[in-house]
């Protein structure tokens, strides 16, 4: 709404108190738990930011700082049960530092408002990959036998 000037989130703020405090780390602990599940956190996080009236670049480093606790807390699980792929894995460590400096570069240069367009896109992306997925999934277990 604010690339089409209707709504002008986002603000100047860098922290939050009170009620505000408590709306930000609810949504994060949300967005954490879907996180585990494949959904990516930057989008709903400047989303999050923005209507809170914070500055929206703040997004990347309350993103990233969530990452950082969750990822390894997640990954517990899986790591104890062996189940998980060590090659892909790998990669994504080597390659996950450098594309986090090249990501904070790129970030922080980019308009506010391509960045907002990118981010619309995104979720926009999501929300129809995710219930196109839901719509074609066929029911588990034995198709032959009745449902209850």
């Amino acid at each position: 709404m604010k690339n089409l000037d209707k709504f002008p989130p986002g603000g100047n703020a860098l922290g939050l108190s009170g009620a505000l405090l408590a709306i930000g780390l609810v949504g994060n602990f949300i967005f954490g738990a879907l996180m585990t599940l494949g959904i990516g956190a930057y989008a709903p996080s400047m989303i999050l930011v923005s209507l809170l009236g914070m500055n929206p670049v703040a997004a990347f480093p309350i993103m990233m700082g969530s990452c950082a606790f969750l990822m390894p807390t997640a990954s517990i699980h899986f790591i104890k049960q062996r189940r998980y792929a060590v090659g892909p894995s790998l990669g994504l460590t080597l390659g996950g530092a450098p594309a986090v400096l090249i990501a904070a570069y790129v970030v922080k240069s980019l308009p506010m408002t391509a960045l907002r367009w990118l981010v619309i896109v995104v979720v926009l992306y999501t929300a129809i990959t995710m219930l196109r997925s839901a719509w074609s999934e066929s029911p588990r277990g034995d198709s032959n036998r009745p449902r209850p």
